[in-house]
């Protein structure tokens, strides 16, 4: 993997991952204390990184502030609701900060391509759209929009990655292989959505992810540039003297003890 051409090398990913990381940590502590609300929209093709970036942005984010939603396919019920409320429900309250690992663009995605919506809905969505994230920037929310983009061959190749290894097969769905017979298809539906959906509140960034390390380090970078948060000053805490022991003895445990399993890798 290091020696692939136009890679970034692990090493300088790694510091400055880590690096980002602490500031969104910072990030994470402004929109606390100041009661803020951030929604940052993950979208793209399948395979495009969109997961792995929404990781490494949470890993060392508390999850009662940064949470991830990811929705899985409408009830019977929700499928009758105005199409953005069960969206809504998972907007975050001040201070929260919410990543959606894709979000309500499933119409003018997969739901598009797929036939699961109809052209009215379509319609009705475009035209819907704009005005439900202009309401959203008024009411305060910060709102934020990556598009993470692949090339049909890194994408494949990334298919077959999945395929070959058992702890990733999971991540192939029946809905991602339709994805490479559709790639033509999927494109057109990209390209009017953001037509429709590229507005001054709320516009498109492109993410290019045909190298996964360089594609986190820039998404978070920019994330980062676009908030005008600041560092917020906390107190260090202080870890107490625990007081002397006063007579407790410890009853007998009543449950089983877990197996030393680690003892054959000493």
């Amino acid at each position: 993997m290091e020696a692939r051409s136009g890679r970034l090398r692990r090493k300088p990913y790694e510091k400055e991952l880590l690096r980002l990381q602490g500031e969104l940590v910072q990030l994470q502590e402004w929109v606390r204390v100041e009661g803020r609300r951030v929604v940052v929209l993950f979208e793209g093709r399948d395979a495009a990184g969109k997961g792995g970036t929404i990781k490494r942005v949470a890993e060392y984010l508390n999850p009662r502030v940064a949470r991830i939603a990811a929705l899985p396919a409408p009830t019977e019920r929700e499928r009758t609701q105005w199409y953005f409320q069960r969206y809504v429900d998972h907007l975050p309250a001040d201070g929260e900060i919410v990543l959606f690992d894709r979000s309500w663009y499933n119409r003018a995605g997969v739901e598009r391509v797929m036939g699961f919506c109809t052209q009215e809905e379509y319609t009705r969505f475009l035209h819907q759209c704009p005005i439900f994230e202009r309401l959203l920037v008024e009411d305060g929310i910060l709102l934020r929009k990556y598009w993470f983009s692949v090339s049909d061959a890194e994408q494949e190749r990334r298919f077959h990655a999945r395929l070959d290894d058992p702890m990733r097969r999971w991540k192939l769905s029946a809905m991602d292989l339709e994805s490479i017979t559709r790639w033509e298809e999927y494109s057109r539906a990209k390209d009017e959505m953001m037509v429709h959906t590229h507005i001054p509140e709320a516009p498109w960034y492109d993410v290019e992810s045909e190298d996964k390390r360089r594609a986190r380090i820039n998404m978070i970078s920019h994330l980062l540039s676009t908030i005008p948060y600041q560092q917020v000053r906390r107190p260090r805490p202080q870890i107490p003297v625990r007081p002397p022991a006063s007579g407790y003895h410890r009853p007998p445990r009543l449950g089983a003890s877990v197996p030393d399993a680690a003892a054959a890798l000493d």
